[in-house]
């Protein structure tokens, strides 16, 4: 099994030395800091393989960090960390870029199987790839294009930075063409776990990051749009569809 490196940033001194002791103990590679200051310097010395980020830190907030990252281009995951579990902090989080979120307190065990399931995202094919007959397809769209052999997304023939739930939920209703999905299949094709209120929530704002990626922002979404009340459907070709 690798023993995947984990970066645990957290102001809180107890915290950080329980989640050290605790993800050692499950296999992997554990460091921490209180805050961002060094962060960069780690990511380019002893690069993790995922981030544990706290929301509330001294000098810059979580929230800022991980935009700052995502501005820079570096895909590295993220799982943010949220006093109080408030909505907004989640929101923020997913649309600054985070791959996942967990309110606090939480049951260290909980972070753990984040941790997998975000680790199992980026690494691997998603699981909607397996329905595709032919992995070298090239789904074609306005002006992007969708390469799922390569885990790519181009717009006008440049890269687009998308976290791994972006990208999987991209690929998700890409793969079910005019087919309309609910949130709840969403989940589940493309994140691999069940719904719930808060995950119907995160499904709307990786929806909204990809439609501010992936669209001409001249009016009504020509290519994820909304079916009331049921969820969302992928049109590639623009045509308008009437939603049911």
């Amino acid at each position: 099994m690798e023993n995947h490196k984990i970066l645990v940033v957290d102001d809180d001194v107890r915290l950080r030395e329980l989640l050290q002791r605790y993800l050692a103990q499950q296999g992997f590679s554990v460091d921490t800091l209180p805050d961002a200051r060094d962060l960069d310097r780690k990511l380019a010395r002893n690069r993790p393989d995922l981030l544990v980020l706290d929301v509330m830190m001294p000098g810059d907030d979580g929230l800022a960090v991980v935009r700052r990252l995502r501005a820079q281009g570096e895909q590295i995951p993220v799982i943010m960390l949220t006093a109080r579990g408030e909505d907004i902090d989640r929101i923020l989080g997913l649309e600054m870029g985070a791959d996942d979120y967990l309110a606090k307190p939480f049951n260290p065990r909980e972070l753990a199987a984040r941790i997998h399931a975000v680790l199992r995202r980026h690494a691997q094919t998603p699981v909607v790839m397996a329905q595709h007959d032919d992995a070298d397809e090239v789904l074609g769209f306005g002006r992007c294009e969708l390469h799922p052999a390569r885990r790519e997304l181009l717009r006008d023939g440049q890269p687009v930075a998308l976290t791994t739930a972006e990208y999987a939920v991209l690929l998700a209703l890409a793969s079910h063409p005019r087919r309309p999905l609910t949130r709840e299949q969403l989940m589940e094709l493309a994140l691999g776990k069940g719904g719930g209120e808060s995950q119907d929530r995160s499904i709307d704002v990786h929806i909204s990051r990809l439609r501010k990626l992936i669209e001409d922002g001249d009016g009504a979404p020509r290519y994820l749009q909304t079916v009331w009340g049921y969820g969302y459907v992928f049109v590639p070709d623009g045509k308008a569809r009437e939603a049911t």
